[in-house]
């Protein structure tokens, strides 16, 4: 498929604040600082469309992007260690959990998982959830 068009729509801190239209989304889901943000850059061949940083846990929203003005790439919080407040933190897990849970537009979730580690019990837990949702 060639990209024509990819543009940020916005960040959800809520279940309200995700987009209600129909069109279908791809998550990429993953540890903090695994690439997810990078990864979708590269997709779309942009550089600094989602923003990406060496510090882990800098995406601290659910991130929707419109693609073709077709579907969505939705760039979500990493687990594990972040460089945020606790609070912040805490209230992700949840925030994702209910979007991968009830949001139908969800088609697909892409796994990123770091080469260079042994899946731990974080990335096994998001596997088994996946697959017992799907």
């Amino acid at each position: 498929m060639k990209i024509l068009s990819a543009e940020f729509i916005t960040s959800a801190a809520s279940a309200k604040q995700f987009p209600s239209d129909a069109r279908q989304q791809i998550a990429f889901a993953g540890r903090s600082n695994v690439g997810k943000s990078s990864l979708i850059n590269s997709l779309l061949h942009r550089r600094n469309l989602v923003k990406t940083s060496a510090t882990p846990g800098k995406t601290q929203m659910i991130n929707f992007f419109m693609i073709n003005d077709q579907f969505y790439f939705v760039d979500l919080p990493g687990y594990g260690y972040a460089r945020a407040p606790k609070r912040v933190v805490d209230a992700w897990a949840p925030l994702i959990e209910r979007y991968l849970k009830d949001a139908p537009q969800v088609r697909a979730v892409v796994v990123l998982l770091d080469a260079r580690r042994v899946p731990d019990e974080r990335d096994l837990r998001l596997l088994e959830w996946l697959n017992h949702y799907s």
